[in-house]
């Protein structure tokens, strides 16, 4: 019953997709090649973001942590 239930409830999410997207005008090659377009764009952009955010976002704490803290006084500075 719960399994039917999923798979209905799932068909339903497909069906809104399709009505949203508006590619149930299309043929079904044309379906295959915008949905397999679609899965690239967003692959490559969770990639990118597994990839490259967290470099920036390390690089943005350690840009603000040292503007919080203040500059280091110069070892000239404590000499003289």
């Amino acid at each position: 019953m719960e399994m039917k239930k999923m798979r209905e409830n799932m068909g339903w999410l497909y069906y809104q997709y399709l009505l949203i997207t508006g590619i149930y005008v299309l043929e079904p090659w044309e379906q295959s090649v915008f949905n397999t377009v679609l899965f690239t764009m967003v692959a490559m952009v969770i990639y990118t973001s597994y990839v490259f955010v967290p470099v920036h976002v390390r690089l943005a704490l350690e840009f603000f942590s040292e503007l919080v803290r203040g500059q280091p006084e110069s070892t000239v500075a404590l000499m003289n």
